[in-house]
Protein backbone atom coordinates (compact mmCIF):
# COMPACT_ATOMS: atom_id res chain seq x y z
CA UNK A 1 0.00 0.00 0.00
CA UNK A 2 1.38 3.40 -0.97
CA UNK A 3 1.75 6.19 1.56
CA UNK A 4 -1.06 8.23 0.02
CA UNK A 5 -3.36 5.21 0.28
CA UNK A 6 -2.34 4.74 3.92
CA UNK A 7 -3.21 8.36 4.63
CA UNK A 8 -6.64 7.89 3.04
CA UNK A 9 -7.04 4.75 5.15
CA UNK A 10 -6.48 6.57 8.45
CA UNK A 11 -8.83 9.39 7.48
CA UNK A 12 -11.47 6.75 6.75
CA UNK A 13 -10.73 5.11 10.09
CA UNK A 14 -11.19 8.36 12.00
CA UNK A 15 -14.43 8.99 10.12
CA UNK A 16 -15.62 5.50 11.04
CA UNK A 17 -15.15 6.23 14.75
CA UNK A 18 -16.74 9.65 14.47
CA UNK A 19 -19.88 8.16 12.93
CA UNK A 20 -20.22 5.51 15.62
CA UNK A 21 -23.04 6.78 17.80
CA UNK A 22 -23.12 3.73 20.05
CA UNK A 23 -20.41 5.26 22.16
CA UNK A 24 -21.52 8.89 21.85
CA UNK A 25 -18.81 9.69 19.32
CA UNK A 26 -16.06 8.09 21.41
CA UNK A 27 -13.30 8.27 18.85
CA UNK A 28 -10.25 8.54 21.04
CA UNK A 29 -8.45 7.29 24.11
CA UNK A 30 -8.38 10.72 25.70
CA UNK A 31 -9.13 13.49 23.27
CA UNK A 32 -11.48 14.52 20.45
CA UNK A 33 -9.47 15.50 17.40
CA UNK A 34 -11.56 18.52 16.33
CA UNK A 35 -9.85 21.52 17.91
CA UNK A 36 -12.52 23.92 16.64
CA UNK A 37 -15.10 22.59 19.09
CA UNK A 38 -15.26 25.67 21.30
CA UNK A 39 -18.63 26.79 22.62
CA UNK A 40 -18.62 30.59 22.65
CA UNK A 41 -22.18 30.83 23.94
CA UNK A 42 -22.31 32.55 27.32
CA UNK A 43 -24.62 31.37 30.09
CA UNK A 44 -24.89 32.18 33.76
CA UNK A 45 -22.57 30.39 36.15
CA UNK A 46 -25.54 28.60 37.72
CA UNK A 47 -26.77 27.42 34.31
CA UNK A 48 -23.29 26.05 33.55
CA UNK A 49 -23.45 23.90 36.69
CA UNK A 50 -26.91 22.64 35.74
CA UNK A 51 -25.72 21.73 32.24
CA UNK A 52 -22.74 19.78 33.56
CA UNK A 53 -24.97 17.89 35.99
CA UNK A 54 -27.21 16.80 33.10
CA UNK A 55 -24.33 15.86 30.78
CA UNK A 56 -22.70 13.68 33.44
CA UNK A 57 -26.01 11.99 34.27
CA UNK A 58 -26.64 11.07 30.63
CA UNK A 59 -23.12 10.16 29.54
CA UNK A 60 -20.94 8.90 32.42
CA UNK A 61 -19.87 5.31 31.77
CA UNK A 62 -20.92 4.05 35.21
CA UNK A 63 -24.71 4.25 35.28
CA UNK A 64 -24.65 3.87 39.10
CA UNK A 65 -22.62 7.09 39.30
CA UNK A 66 -20.24 5.45 41.77
CA UNK A 67 -23.17 3.92 43.68
CA UNK A 68 -24.84 7.22 44.50
CA UNK A 69 -28.07 9.02 43.68
CA UNK A 70 -26.88 11.63 41.21
CA UNK A 71 -30.13 13.56 41.68
CA UNK A 72 -28.82 14.69 45.06
CA UNK A 73 -26.63 17.18 43.20
CA UNK A 74 -29.38 18.61 40.99
CA UNK A 75 -30.57 21.39 43.30
CA UNK A 76 -27.65 21.37 45.73
CA UNK A 77 -26.30 24.73 44.55
CA UNK A 78 -29.49 26.57 43.64
CA UNK A 79 -29.11 30.23 44.55
CA UNK A 80 -25.52 29.72 45.72
CA UNK A 81 -23.59 30.16 42.46
CA UNK A 82 -22.63 33.82 42.10
CA UNK A 83 -19.66 33.68 39.69
CA UNK A 84 -17.51 31.38 37.55
CA UNK A 85 -15.26 30.45 40.48
CA UNK A 86 -18.31 29.25 42.44
CA UNK A 87 -19.36 27.22 39.40
CA UNK A 88 -15.91 25.67 39.13
CA UNK A 89 -15.94 24.61 42.79
CA UNK A 90 -19.46 23.17 42.50
CA UNK A 91 -18.67 21.21 39.35
CA UNK A 92 -15.40 19.87 40.73
CA UNK A 93 -17.20 18.80 43.93
CA UNK A 94 -19.81 16.89 41.91
CA UNK A 95 -17.14 15.22 39.80
CA UNK A 96 -15.08 14.31 42.87
CA UNK A 97 -18.01 12.22 44.11
CA UNK A 98 -17.48 9.91 41.11
CA UNK A 99 -14.03 8.98 42.46
CA UNK A 100 -12.70 9.12 38.90
CA UNK A 101 -9.30 10.78 38.38
CA UNK A 102 -9.91 11.23 34.64
CA UNK A 103 -13.22 13.08 34.68
CA UNK A 104 -12.52 16.76 35.17
CA UNK A 105 -13.83 20.22 34.45
CA UNK A 106 -11.67 22.40 32.22
CA UNK A 107 -11.57 26.15 32.58
CA UNK A 108 -11.19 28.29 29.49
CA UNK A 109 -7.40 28.14 29.86
CA UNK A 110 -7.39 24.37 30.48
CA UNK A 111 -9.59 23.79 27.44
CA UNK A 112 -7.37 25.97 25.28
CA UNK A 113 -4.28 24.09 26.50
CA UNK A 114 -5.98 20.78 25.62
CA UNK A 115 -6.59 21.89 22.05
CA UNK A 116 -3.07 23.26 21.80
CA UNK A 117 -1.72 19.82 22.76
CA UNK A 118 -3.72 18.19 19.98
CA UNK A 119 -2.03 20.58 17.56
CA UNK A 120 1.32 19.35 18.94
CA UNK A 121 2.30 22.78 20.22
CA UNK A 122 3.21 23.82 23.75
CA UNK A 123 4.79 26.88 25.27
CA UNK A 124 7.77 26.10 27.46
CA UNK A 125 11.52 25.65 27.31
CA UNK A 126 11.94 22.30 25.50
CA UNK A 127 13.03 19.57 27.91
CA UNK A 128 11.78 16.05 28.62
CA UNK A 129 11.96 15.10 32.28
CA UNK A 130 11.67 12.06 34.52
CA UNK A 131 11.60 11.52 38.26
CA UNK A 132 13.60 9.04 40.30
CA UNK A 133 13.89 8.81 44.08
CA UNK A 134 12.19 12.18 44.41
CA UNK A 135 14.60 13.94 42.05
CA UNK A 136 13.66 15.58 38.75
CA UNK A 137 16.08 14.65 35.97
CA UNK A 138 16.30 16.19 32.52
CA UNK A 139 16.16 13.19 30.16
CA UNK A 140 16.87 15.11 26.98
CA UNK A 141 16.85 18.61 25.53
CA UNK A 142 14.93 19.31 22.32
CA UNK A 143 17.01 20.86 19.57
CA UNK A 144 16.46 24.50 18.71
CA UNK A 145 14.67 25.33 21.96
CA UNK A 146 15.31 27.84 24.77
CA UNK A 147 16.63 24.98 26.93
CA UNK A 148 19.32 24.21 24.38
CA UNK A 149 20.22 27.90 24.12
CA UNK A 150 20.52 28.00 27.91
CA UNK A 151 22.92 25.02 27.72
CA UNK A 152 20.74 22.71 29.79
CA UNK A 153 21.87 19.10 29.40
CA UNK A 154 20.55 15.58 29.77
CA UNK A 155 21.37 14.40 33.27
CA UNK A 156 20.87 17.80 34.90
CA UNK A 157 18.73 17.74 38.05
CA UNK A 158 16.10 20.47 38.53
CA UNK A 159 16.21 21.53 42.18
CA UNK A 160 13.62 24.31 42.14
CA UNK A 161 11.38 26.23 39.75
CA UNK A 162 10.81 29.93 40.41
CA UNK A 163 11.83 29.31 44.01
CA UNK A 164 9.56 26.28 44.50
CA UNK A 165 11.32 23.10 45.60
CA UNK A 166 10.96 20.49 42.82
CA UNK A 167 11.85 17.56 45.07
CA UNK A 168 9.02 15.05 45.33
CA UNK A 169 6.92 16.67 42.60
CA UNK A 170 5.41 14.53 39.85
CA UNK A 171 6.39 14.94 36.21
CA UNK A 172 3.08 16.67 35.44
CA UNK A 173 3.47 19.06 38.38
CA UNK A 174 6.96 20.02 37.22
CA UNK A 175 5.77 20.43 33.64
CA UNK A 176 2.95 22.74 34.74
CA UNK A 177 5.41 24.93 36.62
CA UNK A 178 7.92 25.09 33.77
CA UNK A 179 5.34 25.83 31.08
CA UNK A 180 3.67 29.22 30.80
CA UNK A 181 2.76 32.05 28.44
CA UNK A 182 5.10 32.74 25.56
CA UNK A 183 7.84 35.33 26.17
CA UNK A 184 7.61 34.99 29.95
CA UNK A 185 10.53 33.75 32.04
CA UNK A 186 11.02 30.74 34.28
CA UNK A 187 13.95 30.47 36.69
CA UNK A 188 15.45 27.02 37.32
CA UNK A 189 18.05 26.00 39.86
CA UNK A 190 20.09 23.19 38.33
CA UNK A 191 22.44 20.62 39.83
CA UNK A 192 25.02 19.24 37.39
CA UNK A 193 27.36 16.75 39.03
CA UNK A 194 28.46 18.78 42.09
CA UNK A 195 27.83 22.22 40.56
CA UNK A 196 24.68 24.18 41.38
CA UNK A 197 23.63 27.15 39.24
CA UNK A 198 20.58 29.17 38.20
CA UNK A 199 19.17 29.72 34.71
CA UNK A 200 16.54 32.30 33.76
CA UNK A 201 14.95 31.08 30.53
CA UNK A 202 12.35 32.70 28.29
CA UNK A 203 9.47 30.42 27.31
CA UNK A 204 8.76 30.00 23.62
CA UNK A 205 6.37 27.97 21.49
CA UNK A 206 7.82 24.47 21.15
CA UNK A 207 6.83 22.83 17.90
CA UNK A 208 6.89 19.17 18.70
CA UNK A 209 7.38 16.22 16.44
CA UNK A 210 5.73 13.29 18.14
CA UNK A 211 7.81 10.67 16.29
CA UNK A 212 11.60 10.45 16.07
CA UNK A 213 13.73 7.81 14.37
CA UNK A 214 17.30 6.69 13.87
CA UNK A 215 19.23 3.69 12.49
CA UNK A 216 22.15 1.85 14.06
CA UNK A 217 23.65 -1.45 12.88
CA UNK A 218 20.59 -2.48 10.87
CA UNK A 219 18.31 -1.76 13.85
CA UNK A 220 15.69 0.92 13.48
CA UNK A 221 14.71 2.98 16.50
CA UNK A 222 11.35 4.81 16.52
CA UNK A 223 10.27 6.87 19.51
CA UNK A 224 6.64 7.96 19.78
CA UNK A 225 6.51 10.69 22.42
CA UNK A 226 2.73 11.15 22.22
CA UNK A 227 -0.34 9.97 20.32
CA UNK A 228 -2.06 13.33 20.77
CA UNK A 229 -0.79 15.03 17.62
CA UNK A 230 -2.94 15.04 14.50
CA UNK A 231 0.29 14.59 12.50
CA UNK A 232 1.44 11.47 14.37
CA UNK A 233 0.33 8.93 11.70
CA UNK A 234 2.20 10.72 8.93
CA UNK A 235 5.24 11.19 11.17
CA UNK A 236 5.23 7.46 11.90
CA UNK A 237 5.05 6.63 8.20
CA UNK A 238 8.03 8.91 7.62
CA UNK A 239 9.92 7.05 10.36
CA UNK A 240 9.06 3.72 8.74
CA UNK A 241 10.40 5.03 5.45
CA UNK A 242 13.65 6.17 7.09
CA UNK A 243 14.11 2.76 8.74
CA UNK A 244 12.97 0.65 5.78
CA UNK A 245 16.38 -0.95 5.22
CA UNK A 246 16.69 -2.21 8.79
CA UNK A 247 16.21 -5.82 9.89
CA UNK A 248 14.30 -5.08 13.08
CA UNK A 249 12.61 -2.23 14.97
CA UNK A 250 12.58 -0.86 18.51
CA UNK A 251 9.50 1.25 19.24
CA UNK A 252 9.93 3.43 22.32
CA UNK A 253 6.69 4.26 24.17
CA UNK A 254 8.31 5.22 27.47
CA UNK A 255 6.77 8.30 29.00
CA UNK A 256 4.09 8.40 26.29
CA UNK A 257 0.93 9.20 28.25
CA UNK A 258 -1.43 8.60 25.33
CA UNK A 259 -3.63 10.61 22.99
CA UNK A 260 -5.90 9.88 20.05
CA UNK A 261 -7.14 6.31 19.83
CA UNK A 262 -7.21 6.29 15.98
CA UNK A 263 -3.47 7.04 16.01
CA UNK A 264 -2.77 3.97 18.17
CA UNK A 265 -5.09 1.77 16.11
CA UNK A 266 -3.53 2.93 12.85
CA UNK A 267 0.01 2.13 14.00
CA UNK A 268 -1.06 -1.22 15.49
CA UNK A 269 -2.71 -2.09 12.17
CA UNK A 270 0.66 -1.75 10.38
CA UNK A 271 1.93 -4.70 12.44
CA UNK A 272 -1.34 -6.59 12.93
CA UNK A 273 -2.97 -7.17 9.51
CA UNK A 274 -6.18 -8.74 10.74
CA UNK A 275 -8.12 -9.42 13.91
CA UNK A 276 -9.30 -7.36 16.84
CA UNK A 277 -7.06 -4.46 17.93
CA UNK A 278 -9.06 -3.16 20.90
CA UNK A 279 -12.53 -3.46 22.39
CA UNK A 280 -14.53 -0.51 23.71
CA UNK A 281 -17.10 -1.22 26.43
CA UNK A 282 -19.76 1.46 26.86
CA UNK A 283 -22.11 2.59 29.60
CA UNK A 284 -24.60 -0.25 29.28
CA UNK A 285 -22.00 -2.99 28.85
CA UNK A 286 -22.25 -2.97 25.07
CA UNK A 287 -18.92 -4.01 23.56
CA UNK A 288 -17.63 -2.77 20.24
CA UNK A 289 -14.58 -4.44 18.72
CA UNK A 290 -12.31 -2.30 16.58
CA UNK A 291 -10.92 -4.60 13.91
CA UNK A 292 -7.76 -4.27 11.86
CA UNK A 293 -8.48 -3.03 8.36
CA UNK A 294 -7.29 -5.15 5.47
CA UNK A 295 -4.40 -3.58 3.59
CA UNK A 296 -1.39 -4.58 1.53
CA UNK A 297 1.07 -2.84 3.82
CA UNK A 298 2.33 -5.02 6.67
CA UNK A 299 5.54 -4.61 8.65
CA UNK A 300 6.75 -8.10 9.51
CA UNK A 301 10.17 -7.27 10.95
CA UNK A 302 11.11 -8.46 14.45
CA UNK A 303 9.85 -5.91 16.95
CA UNK A 304 10.68 -4.85 20.52
CA UNK A 305 8.62 -2.24 22.38
CA UNK A 306 9.93 -0.18 25.29
CA UNK A 307 7.40 0.65 28.03
CA UNK A 308 7.43 2.09 31.53
CA UNK A 309 5.15 3.50 34.22
CA UNK A 310 4.61 6.60 32.10
CA UNK A 311 3.23 4.60 29.16
CA UNK A 312 -0.53 5.04 29.38
CA UNK A 313 -3.82 4.92 27.51
CA UNK A 314 -3.13 4.90 23.74
CA UNK A 315 0.38 3.58 24.47
CA UNK A 316 -1.21 0.67 26.29
CA UNK A 317 -3.64 0.06 23.45
CA UNK A 318 -0.71 -0.33 21.05
CA UNK A 319 1.57 -2.31 23.36
CA UNK A 320 -1.32 -4.46 24.61
CA UNK A 321 -2.34 -5.43 21.09
CA UNK A 322 1.24 -6.21 20.05
CA UNK A 323 1.73 -8.34 23.18
CA UNK A 324 -1.55 -10.26 22.84
CA UNK A 325 -0.71 -11.22 19.26
CA UNK A 326 2.88 -12.12 20.27
CA UNK A 327 3.94 -9.60 17.66
CA UNK A 328 6.52 -7.89 19.86
CA UNK A 329 8.61 -8.38 22.98
CA UNK A 330 7.89 -5.76 25.64
CA UNK A 331 10.88 -4.48 27.61
CA UNK A 332 11.01 -2.08 30.57
CA UNK A 333 8.60 -1.75 33.49
CA UNK A 334 4.84 -2.16 33.98
CA UNK A 335 2.74 0.47 32.23
CA UNK A 336 0.56 3.02 34.00
CA UNK A 337 -2.76 1.19 33.78
CA UNK A 338 -5.23 3.63 32.22
CA UNK A 339 -7.94 1.56 30.61
CA UNK A 340 -10.64 4.22 30.53
CA UNK A 341 -11.89 6.25 27.57
CA UNK A 342 -12.59 9.96 27.86
CA UNK A 343 -14.67 12.23 25.68
CA UNK A 344 -13.98 15.96 25.66
CA UNK A 345 -17.27 17.82 25.71
CA UNK A 346 -17.26 21.54 24.89
CA UNK A 347 -19.29 23.58 27.36
CA UNK A 348 -20.61 27.12 27.33
CA UNK A 349 -18.33 30.01 28.30
CA UNK A 350 -15.49 28.37 26.30
CA UNK A 351 -14.99 25.75 29.01
CA UNK A 352 -14.98 21.96 28.67
CA UNK A 353 -15.57 18.65 30.37
CA UNK A 354 -13.27 15.65 30.13
CA UNK A 355 -15.65 12.80 30.96
CA UNK A 356 -15.06 9.06 31.20
CA UNK A 357 -17.59 7.45 28.86
CA UNK A 358 -16.25 3.91 28.36
CA UNK A 359 -13.42 1.50 29.11
CA UNK A 360 -11.29 -0.56 26.76
CA UNK A 361 -9.99 -4.10 26.73
CA UNK A 362 -6.97 -5.57 24.95
CA UNK A 363 -7.60 -8.07 22.11
CA UNK A 364 -7.44 -10.93 24.63
CA UNK A 365 -10.17 -9.25 26.68
CA UNK A 366 -7.83 -8.03 29.42
CA UNK A 367 -8.89 -5.03 31.52
CA UNK A 368 -5.61 -3.24 32.28
CA UNK A 369 -7.11 -0.36 34.26
CA UNK A 370 -5.16 0.25 37.49
CA UNK A 371 -3.09 -2.86 36.66
CA UNK A 372 -1.04 -1.92 33.64
CA UNK A 373 0.72 -4.21 31.18
CA UNK A 374 3.73 -6.17 32.41
CA UNK A 375 6.79 -6.33 30.18
CA UNK A 376 8.11 -9.64 28.90
CA UNK A 377 11.53 -8.57 30.18
CA UNK A 378 11.63 -6.23 33.17
CA UNK A 379 14.50 -3.74 33.31
CA UNK A 380 14.65 -1.08 36.01
CA UNK A 381 16.72 2.11 35.93
CA UNK A 382 19.11 2.65 38.82
CA UNK A 383 20.26 5.99 40.16
CA UNK A 384 23.65 5.25 38.61
CA UNK A 385 22.06 4.60 35.20
CA UNK A 386 20.33 7.98 35.28
CA UNK A 387 23.39 9.81 36.54
CA UNK A 388 25.57 8.32 33.79
CA UNK A 389 22.85 8.66 31.12
CA UNK A 390 23.04 4.90 30.66
CA UNK A 391 19.85 3.77 28.91
CA UNK A 392 20.03 0.17 30.05
CA UNK A 393 16.46 -0.47 28.88
CA UNK A 394 17.27 0.51 25.31
CA UNK A 395 20.48 -1.53 25.41
CA UNK A 396 18.51 -4.58 26.56
CA UNK A 397 15.91 -4.03 23.84
CA UNK A 398 18.60 -3.90 21.15
CA UNK A 399 20.27 -7.06 22.48
CA UNK A 400 16.95 -8.92 22.46
CA UNK A 401 16.16 -7.65 18.98
CA UNK A 402 19.55 -8.75 17.69
CA UNK A 403 18.82 -12.28 18.91
CA UNK A 404 15.36 -12.20 17.34
CA UNK A 405 16.87 -11.15 14.01
CA UNK A 406 19.44 -13.95 14.12
CA UNK A 407 16.71 -16.50 14.81
CA UNK A 408 14.41 -15.32 12.05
Amino acid sequence: MKRKELYIFIISLVTLFALNKVFMNVNNAEYIENTEMVNHKHVSSEKLVDNVWKIVKENYYDATMNNQNWNRWKDRYDGKIKNDEDAKVAIETMLASLDDPYSRFMSKQDYNDQNTSINSKITGIGVNIATNAGKVHIVNVIEGTPAQSANLQAGDIILDIDGKDAGGLSVSEVANLVRGPENTFVQLTILRNSDKFTKRIMRKEIKIKTVKSSVENKIGYIQITSFIGSTTPNEFLEAIEKTKNTEGLVIDLRGNTGGLLPNAVFIANLFIPNGKIVSIVGRNGYKYDIQAQENDFEIDKPLVVLIDGGSASASEILSGALKDYHRAKLVGTTTFGKGMVQRIIPLENETGLNLTVAKYLTPAGTDINKKGIKPDVEVQFTEKNLRNRDDVQLKTAKNILTKMISQK
